[in-house]
């Protein structure tokens, strides 16, 4: 069977959705060696990996996740597939405290470095939040706390398999694009930041086929992995079932454009004192890119009828001292659970 999805995909033809689950499965198990996963991830990038194919990779590191119980059915992830290369901060974690503070249930999947010096866990960590929350224990700070943090690493355990082979390749597959897609929690409304704005409906038709509700998938056309304020975004929203793509500006936002080089960030101290300076609420670019992506995270949760209103909400809750507030609680909650449990 394997042999057989190898060729297949090989001589360029697409796989089915469950030809792909199959062959992800298999080798999750660890019955395909590397040289094939090699050759299989390189020849899925060569032709181009479909909505079918992707799906199919999904549904199969879902089937293999270890799950958080959701009992909260409008919670949120903002995982991005990271990879961008930019150097930015870390505009998406930081968006997600906001989005906290403001009410949003958030359950966050996120990993260490991709291609930056801090991924989401590293800057969390830094920050003092716990990032190593078992299954119960993230559902406990979920339900109590408003906001949890899933590791990937240690909810995708199968993936140890097939990390070593996807590393060595060294470009991009469609592997950098699952994380994103295998949300241990099973949120159904998603902000997804990509690193390459020909991805975002693709990764939008993919969610909404693995019966997401809600999705925002989300490239600046600068380059970055957010909704970016130094020039247009790409936005592809999915909703009952369709996608609908468009552009946005920074002044249709609201904000005001900047360079790139100001939205930088460095190691991964420097990030974690960067986001702590946006949630006390220091004006300029950093802030005004936090709260374009907050503002996405409030949106896509239905809680604001537009952008633009998300954006109001988030520049409120920062303003109020309720962002800053919110980290401090994060803080205390690893602790306590850990504590409890």
């Amino acid at each position: 069977m394997v042999q057989q999805t190898l060729s297949k995909v090989v001589s360029g033809h697409d796989l089915t959705r469950e030809e792909s689950a199959e062959l992800m499965k298999t080798m999750m198990e660890g019955n395909v060696s590397s040289a094939q996963i090699g050759a299989a991830l390189t020849a899925l990038r060569m032709k181009g990996e479909t909505v079918e194919e992707i799906s199919g990779f999904a549904h199969a590191m879902r089937e293999k996740v270890t799950p958080v119980r959701l009992e909260i059915p409008d919670a949120v992830d903002t995982c991005g597939t990271g990879g961008d290369g930019k150097g930015t901060f870390n505009i998406s974690t930081a968006a997600t405290i906001v989005a906290a503070a403001a009410g949003i249930p958030v359950a966050k999947h996120g990993n260490r470095a991709a291609s930056g010096r801090s991924g989401s866990a590293d800057v969390l960590e830094t920050l003092g939040i716990d990032i190593r929350m078992d299954a119960q224990e993230a559902e406990r700070a979920l339900r109590e706390w408003g906001i949890c943090f899933m590791f990937a690493p240690l909810y995708h355990r199968a993936m140890k398999n097939v990390m070593p082979a996807r590393k060595e390749l060294g470009f991009r597959t469609c592997f950098n694009l699952l994380g994103p897609l295998a949300n241990p929690a099973g949120v159904r409304r998603q902000l997804v930041g990509v690193y390459d704005p020909d991805l975002t409906e693709t990764v939008a038709q993919v969610l909404l086929s693995l019966g997401a509700d809600r999705v925002l998938v989300v490239a600046g056309l600068d380059g970055i992995d957010e909704v970016s304020v130094t020039g247009e975004t790409r936005i592809s929203e999915g909703k009952d079932g369709q996608v609908h793509t468009y552009r946005v500006t920074p002044e249709e936002l609201g904000l005001n454009r900047c360079s790139l080089s100001e939205l930088a960030g460095g190691d991964v101290q420097i990030n974690a004192e960067l986001i702590r300076d946006v949630l006390k609420g220091i004006s300029g670019p950093k802030r005004d890119v936090v709260l374009a992506n907050a503002g996405a995270v409030i949106y896509v949760a239905g809680r604001a009828t537009c952008l633009q209103e998300g954006i109001h909400i988030a520049a409120e809750t920062v303003d109020s001292g309720r962002a800053e507030k919110k980290l401090e609680k994060m803080v205390g909650a690893g602790k306590e659970v850990h504590r409890v449990s």
